[in-house]
C-alpha cells in the first residue's frame, strides 16, 4: 500500500464546517502576533499540524474523524476558559462566532434569497413587541450557547445568531454584517429591539458581541435591559452602558425593518407603555344618558372605563379593563371621579353627565385618589421610587411596600416568603404578572416596575 502523500492546501474558504470554522479563528489569532513574537511562524505551524490531521482523518476512513482530530488540535492551543459563576469576567462574553450562513437546514438560494449568505437578504417589517417577544423565545427555553450548533428555528446559538432571530433574518449574520441591516442612531433615541454592537475587524472573535436593547433600567440611564445569547444560555440582565467591557465600543443600531410597537413613555422609564388614550373613533360629545342604563352594552361604556382607569380608577375594574357593558364597576367608578370633583348628592350619583363626560375628555379636573391615604409607598410616600430601586440585589422599602400591595391585588403567587424589602426574581415574576393582566406584552411585561406600573397598582 503507498504511503499517503501529505502536502498543504487551503480548503474552501465559506466551508461551514466546525473543523474548518475553528482551523479559521486560530489562524486569524495567530497572524494577528507580531513576527518577532511568532506571530506567522506559530500561524504556519498551526496550519500544517491542521493539515497533517485532516489528511490522517482521510487515509483512516472519512472526513469525520478528520474533524474531531483538526478540532482536538486547534483547541489544544486555543482552548476559552469558561469564568467561576459570580466572577466579574462572566460579564465579558468573548463570544467567539460563526460567519454568515444560510438558516440550518435551508439550502442557500440565488443571491438575494432571505436564506442565501452572498449578500443581506430581504428586510422584513417587523415591530419592537414582535421583536423582544421572539428573544423571549430563547429566553424562555434556556437555549444553549454555541457558535456550531442551531436551535430548531434553523439560528445558530451565538450571539448574532440570536439577533438574526429577533430580527426574523433569513439567515445567520455575525457581528460584520449586523450593521447592513440597521442605521446608527444615538443612546438618546434608542427603543426595545434595537440593537448594541461591538464589531472588532482586528480579531472578530475576540470580544466581538451583541446585544438587544430592551428598555432602561433606570431613570438616569446609565443601565438597560439586555437580551442577549452568552453562557451558559439566553439571558436578561441589567446591564451598565454600554457593557461590563468594552462598554465605549458598543453601538446603537436600529433594524431597518422596524416599525411601531412598544414606545417609552418618557426618558428612564425603560420599555413601559404611556398610559392608555383615547382610541380611534373615540366621542369627544357626550353620547347621552341612555348609553348609560343599567345592562347597556356599547362603545361608549368602553371608551368611559378607559377614562376613568387612565385617571385613578384601576381598583374598580379587577380585570384591568373596562368592557362595553354598564355595570357597578362603572358605577362606582364614575363616582369617585365625580366626588374627586368635590361634588355630591345628586352630581355624585355614578352616573355620567355632560360635565363628567366633558372633563374626562378633555383630562380636565382632579383624579380619582388612592383609596388609602399614603398607600402608594413606604412612609406616605405617593411618589414612584425610581428604576433603580428595582434593580437585582437591591434593597429598599418600597420593594415591600411593592410586594405587600401585589399581594393585595392578587398578584403574589411567587412569592414563598416575605414580600420583603430586597428585590428578587419572585418579585420580578409577580410583577410581570401583574403587567401581563393589563394587556401589555413583550418589553412592556418585562417585571420591571416603571411609573405606569406603580400608579396602577397603587390606585
Amino acid at each position: 500500500m503507498p504511503m499517503p502523500a501529505f502536502e498543504e492546501y487551503e480548503p474552501a474558504g465559506d466551508c461551514v464546517c466546525r473543523g474548518c470554522a475553528e482551523r479559521r479563528r486560530s489562524l486569524a489569532r495567530a497572524r494577528a502576533i507580531p513576527l518577532r513574537d511568532g506571530g506567522h511562524p506559530a500561524a504556519r505551524g498551526a496550519r500544517r499540524a491542521l493539515v497533517l490531521a485532516t489528511a490522517a482523518g482521510v487515509v483512516l476512513g472519512g472526513t469525520g474523524g478528520a474533524t474531531a482530530v483538526a478540532v482536538e488540535a486547534v483547541g489544544a492551543a486555543d482552548s476559552v476558559d469558561t469564568p467561576a459563576p459570580g466572577s466579574a469576567a462572566q460579564d465579558d462574553p468573548g463570544s467567539p462566532q460563526g460567519g454568515r450562513t444560510p438558516l440550518h437546514g435551508r439550502k442557500a438560494g440565488p443571491a438575494g434569497n432571505p436564506g442565501a449568505p452572498a449578500r443581506p437578504g430581504v428586510v422584513k417589517r417587523i415591530d419592537r413587541t414582535t421583536i423582544i417577544n421572539r428573544a423571549k423565545l430563547w429566553l424562555d427555553a434556556k437555549v444553549p450557547y454555541s457558535m456550531s450548533d442551531y436551535w430548531t428555528d434553523g439560528y445558530r446559538q451565538d450571539c448574532s445568531g440570536y439577533v438574526s432571530m429577533a430580527w426574523n433574518l433569513g439567515s445567520n449574520e455575525w457581528t460584520g454584517s449586523l450593521d447592513k441591516f440597521a442605521t446608527r442612531i444615538t443612546k438618546e433615541e434608542l427603543l426595545p429591539g434595537d440593537m448594541l454592537l461591538f464589531h472588532n475587524p482586528a480579531d472578530p472573535n475576540n470580544g466581538s458581541h451583541v446585544v438587544i436593547f430592551g428598555g432602561w433600567a433606570d431613570e438616569t440611564r446609565t443601565h438597560y435591559v439586555a437580551y442577549e445569547q452568552t453562557r451558559p444560555t439566553t439571558r436578561k440582565l441589567a446591564t451598565p452602558y454600554g457593557y461590563w467591557a468594552n462598554s465605549a465600543k458598543y453601538l446603537p443600531y436600529r433594524f431597518n425593518g422596524v416599525t411601531g410597537g412598544v414606545v417609552p413613555e418618557a426618558p428612564g422609564s425603560g420599555a413601559e407603555p404611556p398610559a392608555p388614550g383615547p382610541k380611534p373613533g373615540d366621542a369627544t360629545v357626550f353620547p347621552g344618558a341612555a348609553k348609560f342604563a343599567p345592562g347597556a352594552t356599547n362603545d361608549s361604556v368602553a371608551q368611559l372605563g378607559r377614562m376613568l382607569i387612565e385617571r385613578g380608577a384601576y381598583r374598580f375594574y379587577p380585570k384591568g379593563v373596562a368592557d362595553r357593558t354598564w355595570s357597578d364597576h362603572d358605577k362606582l367608578a364614575t363616582q369617585a371621579f365625580q366626588r374627586a370633583q368635590g361634588w355630591t348628592g345628586a352630581d355624585a350619583d355614578g352616573v355620567p353627565g355632560a360635565h363628567t363626560w366633558r372633563l374626562l375628555v378633555e383630562r380636565k379636573g382632579k383624579n380619582i385618589p388612592p383609596l388609602v391615604a399614603g398607600a402608594p409607598g413606604p412612609g406616605g410616600v405617593r411618589a414612584y421610587p425610581g428604576a433603580a430601586v428595582f434593580r437585582p440585589g437591591s434593597s429598599h422599602p418600597a420593594v415591600e411596600a411593592l410586594g405587600r400591595q401585589l399581594v393585595k391585588k392578587g398578584f403574589g403567587k411567587h412569592y414563598t416568603t416575605g414580600p420583603g424589602p430586597r428585590w428578587g426574581e419572585a418579585d420580578r415574576r409577580n410583577v410581570e404578572a401583574f403587567q401581563r393582566a393589563q394587556g401589555w406584552r413583550g418589553a412592556a411585561a418585562d417585571g420591571y416596575p416603571g411609573p405606569e406600573t406603580w400608579r396602577r397598582l397603587f390606585a
